[in-house]
């Protein structure tokens, strides 16, 4: 007896029905991924470096920026002209700038002359200097000599800076050639001085160049000056800080790590 005779279907015969419908779903599948289209390579090239720029953006503007030492004041570590990146997210979240910090800072009016206070030139270099991507103008860096409370003294009998009443050991980072002390006013050591207690919300600052920078010290009132003088611009208010210089990144071969030196750490705190 046949298969037919029998009443079922021939061995060569397949069912149709659900199975013929998963193959139809199958071929659909695996036409849909073969239809699949991939951005061209030069779209994709566009979108990686779009979102890099942005992430650059987002880092440089936000969390790091380059400036350049504009100025001798802080020779002899960083040159004028050196490229050193900043970190801003030193002081956020109620942090201040610490003794020996080395910072950035804007303008508090007068310190820079109209040369120093200029920006960058040209189209491009504005727009980049807008988003952090270029060094500005308008800004100064110095040392954090003395923060809210301290008072700052020029000289003990070796010619050292004292912060209240600690002697620093400036050797490793200062320059005084020709200078009688650390603390000269108008390039010179003619007469002490003592500035402080420094105000809250303001810092002292001083350029590691002592002989040749515009700094705290030489806006304070002259001993024995002829005419009044009115205490309180030779403090740099804290929110004009933009923040601290942690790296000397160009030029290349002088590439080096900047830190706060130990001297400040025997410094007592302000009574």
């Amino acid at each position: 007896m046949t298969s037919h005779d029998r009443g079922l279907p021939p061995s060569d015969t397949q069912p149709e029905g659900p199975r013929s419908s998963s193959s139809q779903d199958s071929a659909q599948q695996s036409g849909d991924g073969k239809d699949k289209k991939h951005l061209p390579l030069w779209q994709e090239t566009i979108l990686l470096l779009t979102v890099a720029l942005l992430l650059a953006i987002g880092i440089k503007a936000l969390l790091l920026q380059a400036f350049y030492i504009p100025s001798e004041s802080m020779e002899p570590g960083l040159v004028m002209d050196d490229r050193i990146l900043v970190q801003k997210v030193s002081y956020w979240g109620g942090g201040e700038p610490e003794r020996g910090d080395v910072v950035v800072f804007k303008d508090p009016g007068g310190w820079l002359n109209a040369a120093e206070s200029a920006g960058p030139t040209g189209t491009i270099p504005k727009v980049m200097a807008k988003i952090g991507l270029y060094p500005s103008g308008g800004h100064l860096v110095k040392r954090v000599i003395g923060v809210a409370g301290d008072v700052i003294e020029c000289c003990d009998d070796q010619g050292r800076l004292m912060v209240n009443g600690q002697p620093l050991d400036e050797d490793p980072y200062v320059k005084d050639e020709g200078l009688a002390c650390r603390g000269p006013m108008v390039n010179q050591c003619s007469s002490d001085w003592k500035a402080g207690p420094v105000p809250e919300g303001r810092i002292f600052v001083m350029g590691d160049n002592r002989g040749h920078s515009a700094d705290s010290s030489q806006r304070l009132c002259k001993p024995k000056a002829e005419t009044d003088c009115v205490s309180g611009p030779e403090f740099v208010p804290t929110d004009l800080v933009v923040g601290r210089v942690f790296v000397l990144m160009w030029p290349r071969e002088r590439f080096d790590w900047v830190s706060r030196p130990d001297t400040f750490e025997d410094v007592p705190d302000a009574s």
